[in-house]
Parts: C-alpha cells; sequence; structure tokens
C-alpha cells in the first residue's frame, strides 16, 4: 500500500519484548526496564494475526526486534507462525547475540532467514563497558556461528560514538573485508537513554566514509536482501561490504518503507515520532476489518519526515528498546 506520500509501506518491524539481558548504555537504563503486566504484551498469536492482516495492504517483510527478542519465550514457534503466513518472503531478526548460538539452528529450521548482530566494538574491555558486563567472546561466536548457518547476509549493527569507538571503523572493515559480513555503520541518535547521548558524539557517516576511502575503494552496491536506510558499498577485493545510515546527517525519511509494532500492541509509523495507534482493543474485541483500518490508518498517518532536532524533541518519546530500533 502506498501512504500519503507514495511511499510503499511492505515492511513490518514487530519488538516482540522490551526486555533485554544486556543494559547498553545508550540504550537500556541500568537496573533494566518496568515490567508490564502479562496481559499488556501481545501474545503469539496476536502477533501473527497481525502479520496477516498486514499482507492485505501490501507487508511482504517482518523484522522482530526488542528489547532482545531471543528472550522472549517461544521466540522459534513465532518465527515458524509468521514463516506459514502467505505472503511473507522475508523473515529476519535484531540480536545482541547472547542467546544466539544456542538457537540459532531452531531458528533456521523454524523459517528465519538472516539475522542482524548488534556489536557496536570489537575490544573486548570496551564491549564490557558499553553493555555494562557483556561479553565479547559471546558476541564473536555468535557471528561465527551466524556465518556457518546460512542465515545469510549477515549484518553488523554498529553506532558509532566519538570518543568511544571511532578508532574502531577500520576494524570493522576489515572483518567485512576478510568475511561475507555486512557491516552498517549507525550514527548516535538522541532515542534511547538520553542521559548517555551528547551531540558532541555524533560522527556523521560522511565523515565515516571518507576515513574508510583513505584506505579502499568503495563501489556502490545494493544487497540482495534487506537492503533497508542503509547506502552501501563493497570494499574492491574483499568478501562483505559497509553501509552507512544517516539518520541526523541525512535523513532518508522520502523512502521509508516501515510500520513498528510494540509489544504492548501499539503501531507506529515513524521511529523518531509520539504519534502510535493501539491495536490491542481492536484485536482481542473486533474484527479483523477492524485491525485492517487502524493498519490502514497508521500508513495514512506516517509523517512526511522525523523531528530528531526539534524543540520538543524527546521529551515523550519512547525509548529505543520499546520499539525495537
Amino acid at each position: 500500500m502506498l501512504d500519503s506520500l507514495g511511499r510503499d509501506i511492505n515492511y513490518l518491524r514487530i519488538s516482540v519484548t522490551d526486555r533485554c539481558n544486556l543494559r547498553c548504555r545508550y540504550c537500556m537504563p541500568e537496573h533494566g526496564v518496568e515490567l508490564k503486566e502479562h496481559r499488556e504484551i501481545l501474545r503469539l498469536e496476536e502477533i501473527q494475526r497481525i502479520v496477516d492482516i498486514s499482507t492485505r495492504v501490501g507487508i511482504r517483510k517482518v523484522r522482530l526486534t526488542g528489547g532482545e527478542p531471543l528472550i522472549r519465550r517461544n521466540i522459534p514457534e513465532l518465527v515458524s507462525m509468521i514463516a506459514a503466513t502467505k505472503k511473507i518472503d522475508d523473515i529476519a531478526l535484531t540480536t545482541n547475540g547472547v542467546l544466539f548460538p544456542r538457537m540459532a539452528a531452531e531458528l533456521k529450521d523454524a523459517g528465519l532467514d538472516r539475522i542482524n548482530l548488534s556489536l557496536d566494538t570489537l575490544n573486548a574491555s570496551k564491549y564490557c563497558y558499553i553493555t555494562r558486563n557483556g561479553q565479547l567472546p559471546v558476541a564473536i561466536e555468535a557471528l561465527q556461528v551466524a556465518l556457518q548457518s546460512g542465515l545469510h547476509p549477515v549484518k553488523i549493527n554498529t553506532v558509532i560514538i566519538k570518543g568511544f569507538n571511532d578508532d574502531e571503523i577500520m576494524d570493522f572493515c576489515r572483518l567485512a573485508y576478510d568475511a561475507p559480513i555486512h557491516v552498517r555503520f549507525i550514527e548516535f541518535m538522541p532515542i534511547g537513554e538520553i542521559n548517555f547521548w551528547q551531540e558532541d558524539k555524533i560522527i556523521s557517516c560522511d565523515e565515516i566514509r571518507a576515513q574508510i576511502e583513505d584506505r579502499y575503494k568503495l563501489i556502490p552496491w545494493k544487497i540482495s536482501r534487506g537492503n533497508g536506510p542503509a547506502k552501501c558499498y563493497r570494499m574492491e577485493g574483499g568478501q562483505g561490504s559497509v553501509g552507512f545510515i544517516t539518520p541526523m546527517s541525512n535523513h532518508f525519511c522520502k523512502e521509508c518503507n516501515r510500520l513498528r509494532l510494540t509489544a504492548d500492541g501499539k503501531l507506529r509509523g515513524c521511529l523518531y515520532s509520539n504519534s502510535e495507534i493501539d491495536l490491542k482493543p481492536a484485536l482481542r474485541d473486533g474484527t479483523d476489518e477492524d485491525v485492517l483500518e487502524l493498519i490502514i490508518k497508521a500508513i495514512n498517518a506516517k509523517p512526511d519526515r522525523h523531528q530528531m532536532g526539534k524543540e520538543r524533541w524527546g521529551q515523550d518519546n519512547r525509548k529505543m528498546y520499546q520499539i525495537g530500533g
């Protein structure tokens, strides 16, 4: 379905939980999140029903996010339910990797197509710091398992923070040069723990790209599946790719093709907007047509662009772990 600006909305990102087993400083509060009552969280059957109804307006791709989606009970069952939904042709998952190695085979068998691994540093002490006691070898094992499991393409999401990991840009490039790994450099955004975010910690993707081009020849490239908002390049002679996601320096709102569903059933047209529609009442007391009407309303209400940087930005907005990125 086309929205009011002619954008083809074909991608649904589903946050299956706002809980996480890490406490990344730019995302999660140190002591975790306030637990919601069980009845507030969408059941697996409700999520699958939303996906099924969404296909009627053109949704073809689904990504499961969190929080950390792999801590949601029976997540392989949900993957299987979505995979069985007619017209869904791509199922992806974003994970920190902690639980992935033990679940990879089951997820693939259930119908998962690919993963993104959130990994902001290749330095063990910095990884422990940014995640509040996470262990880098666990994340590296998840990366290795993903490469071996056939869940391709394997992507890494890397938020670049000036003064923290901008000295590792070439290390990530080398990773993508030596293996079929697709690194996505993401500009630091004020959408998590605002106390950690500072504007002077932003390093633009133009700066990142300039560093890379000092060493590698970049060749424009479109990945076969799941390119998203990233502008992607192969490094001449390399196996993988690098990409740049620029929400701060050069927004990509004109190409936005997605809706976002929160764990408690709110449908959002924009990651960076406070506007959302509660689907739970229609799901639990209404018909499929009632739910469909709300989905169409959310599509038609998508803003023309995000409001980051505006005066009231961030005062009422949900945190990243509540939306799923």
